[in-house]
């Protein structure tokens, strides 16, 4: 409930009423709107929990406490009353260390390569989008640039948990997972990507028509990199060149390419001319040893895979070297309309 502008979670648990503040210390979540865990309040974005009656954080939290009320039920009323509320504390928490500007070190071209296939690394196969990936890896080290690749299959990470789907401010950046779980390994992509990187080129496996549940499982999680300009207007991928490598024993190429170009050109990147390679047998080629032997032999897709990295980082030295692409580009129509950007209760 609302008492002019100071907002209130009311509880009853176990024939006990409870008035805290209804704002979380976190990232301004609405514990009214929240579930109860024993004599707990938790918050319905990212799960914090407050005492019912006094605020206080859960045990080992202690230090967070959101404000608390003194109640009086008479008959079928239950008074509460404002000028009693404790003061509300905001531990002093460590910042995560992806919690920062995205500002560039000094130095040359930096190429990521980002493998998407599955893989059982105790028991590798041959892929075709990483044979790739590896042409096109190895050629920006033999030109002298710093290049390295991350598989997602060697990765633990966590699907996403729709926090943006509660609402557009609980999906926060730094991810909230890797906030919360420290052992949650896609920050290693987010540290490459953001912070690193000034081209990525990322290769997929078709599957049904699609790009793999490894490249879709990641682009979820970086919800909270492309929400940044919804929420602040906030870059944090700028002057930055992406490509992209898809094969399989099916088609669809184009529609795969489609929205991973769609996907990345939302996130800030740019694209090089012809910004992808590509290679497919079709619909009926299901004799997928045949497809293997293809690409193993094909000397003009590794020549591809070259060009594809060199077209790109042509163009991420073209972009570090042009002042008016460092300028704020203003992004419209994206913006939720009458967006809170409050945190506290005032």
């Amino acid at each position: 409930m609302t008492v002019g502008r100071t907002k209130l979670a009311v509880t009853l648990v176990e024939g006990v009423f409870g008035v805290i503040g209804a704002t979380c210390n976190h990232a301004g979540g609405p514990l009214g709107e929240g579930r109860i865990d024993g004599e707990y309040v938790v918050c319905p974005w990212h799960n914090w929990k407050y005492h019912a009656r006094t605020g206080q954080g859960e045990p080992g939290y202690e230090a967070d406490r959101v404000p608390s009320y003194t109640v009086k039920v008479e008959g079928a009323r239950v008074l509460v009353d404002l000028a009693s509320a404790t003061k509300r504390q905001r531990a002093a928490h460590a910042k995560h260390p992806l919690d920062r500007e995205p500002v560039r070190e000094p130095g040359g071209v930096r190429v990521l390569g980002i493998s998407t296939t599955s893989m059982d690394p105790k028991n590798p196969r041959y892929s075709t989008s990483d044979d790739l990936l590896l042409a096109a890896i190895e050629h920006a080290a033999g030109r002298g640039l710093e290049a390295k690749t991350i598989r997602l299959s060697d990765l633990s990470f966590r699907s996403c948990e729709g926090y943006y789907s509660k609402s557009s401010r609980a999906c926060t950046w730094p991810c909230s997972i890797t906030q919360m779980d420290a052992q949650d390994q896609l920050d290693r992509v987010y540290e490459a990507m953001i912070f690193w990187a000034d081209v990525v080129v990322v290769s997929t496996p078709i599957r049904w028509g699609n790009a793999s549940a490894l490249y879709y499982k990641m682009v979820e999680r970086m919800n909270c990199v492309q929400n940044q300009m919804t929420l602040r207007e906030r870059a944090l991928i700028r002057k930055k060149t992406a490509a992209f490598i898809v094969t399989g024993g099916q088609d669809n190429v184009q529609a795969v390419a489609g929205q991973m170009l769609g996907f990345f050109a939302e996130l800030g990147f740019v694209f090089p001319p012809f910004p992808y390679i590509a290679h497919s047998r079709g619909w009926s080629a299901e004799d997928m040893e045949n497809n293997i032997r293809y690409v193993k032999n094909s000397g003009a897709l590794r020549d591809g895979a070259r060009g594809l990295v060199d077209r790109a980082v042509t163009m991420a030295q073209t972009l570090l070297h042009d002042e008016a692409a460092a300028a704020p580009m203003p992004r419209a129509g994206r913006k939720a309309d009458g967006m809170e950007r409050r945190s506290g209760e005032g």
